[in-house]
């Protein structure tokens, strides 16, 4: 590298290369980051985010598709589109049920598919107060074999808090499940003992029924909320509280698919020592029902002699 030459009491002096380098490279740094700076844009040319449009609430309308392999029937209860969540809740579920159906027309050989698939799915409305909407959703879809797969579910929506009440939150602790399980089984197996000694079947048979059934009985109602996911708002006379629930089992769950959905009511004062406080509010026990009254009329005293 060549000296740079300056003049200094008129005199011309050289300077070492590495002197120079010392000069040079900061300022080419310098220079360097003030073209950054003005590379960055200023605040006010910061791209800004966009809130996506909110969805549109969910208008639900009655359902009919057919053709040659499937036929398709869904019914709602108008007063449901008065709440957004609680339509949205059912349209999922409805088009999950759709869906698995038009799976098995899509999967299925057409010339090996003996009649049109079905799917056949009613909601209905069972309660509207000011706390709480049920609405119940009950069919079968029908894909082949002997009958149809059933279709039960329950929705209990709560307006003020605009969310669905599930088995997970009407307990806290899950050893509350415990008691609702014993009290579903009692009831359970009586009404079970009451059918089967109204068929008068022989001993033996009669035993048989009573072992296989009543194992399902003891493993559809395992004290986990799993058990008692479909539940209704029982009503007190007269008022909109509810004096208990009733669980609902559809068919498979508690005994073979003759015996259809079963139901237990459970009352208010077997559940409230395990309901979460939030809720508790909600229930009243239900008095007993007032005994018939008495015949006051006093036969007239028979007087001797009579």
């Amino acid at each position: 590298m060549r000296s740079l030459m300056f003049k200094h009491s008129n005199s011309p002096r050289a300077f070492p290369p590495f002197m120079v380098l010392a000069v040079l490279v900061p300022a080419l740094l310098l220079a360097a980051c003030k073209k950054d700076e003005d590379a960055v844009p200023p605040p006010s040319e910061a791209p800004v985010a966009v809130a996506a449009p909110e969805a549109a609430p969910v208008e639900l309308k009655d359902v009919i598709e057919q053709d040659a392999r499937y036929i398709i029937g869904i019914s709602y209860p108008r007063e449901a589109n008065k709440y957004p969540g609680l339509a949205e809740a059912l349209r999922r579920y409805a088009e999950g049920a759709r869906a698995e159906l038009l799976k098995a027309v899509q999967t299925t050989d057409a010339a090996k598919q003996p009649g049109p698939y079905d799917l056949t799915l009613n909601f209905t409305l069972l309660a509207e107060t000011p706390e709480l909407v049920a609405v119940a959703a009950d069919g079968a879809a029908f894909t082949g074999g002997a009958h149809g797969a059933p279709l039960v579910a329950r929705f209990v929506w709560l307006p003020q808090q605009d969310k669905l009440l599930t088995a997970n939150d009407l307990l806290p602790d899950p050893k509350g499940w415990n008691t609702i399980s014993d009290y579903a089984r009692e009831q359970l197996h009586a009404s079970l003992s009451q059918r089967v000694d109204a068929d008068e079947l022989p001993a033996g048979e009669r035993a048989e029924v009573m072992r296989s059934v009543g194992r399902m009985i003891d493993e559809g109602t395992e004290p986990v909320p799993a058990s008692f996911a479909a539940f209704e708002p029982v009503l007190a006379p007269d008022s909109d509280k509810l004096m208990g629930l009733r669980f609902v089992f559809p068919p498979y769950q508690v005994g073979p698919y003759v015996d259809g959905v079963r139901t237990v009511e459970v009352p208010t004062a077997v559940l409230l020592p395990n309901l979460a406080p939030a809720y508790r509010a909600m229930f009243v026990v239900a008095k007993p029902a007032p005994a018939p009254p008495l015949d006051e009329t006093v036969a007239p005293a028979v007087q001797p002699g009579q």
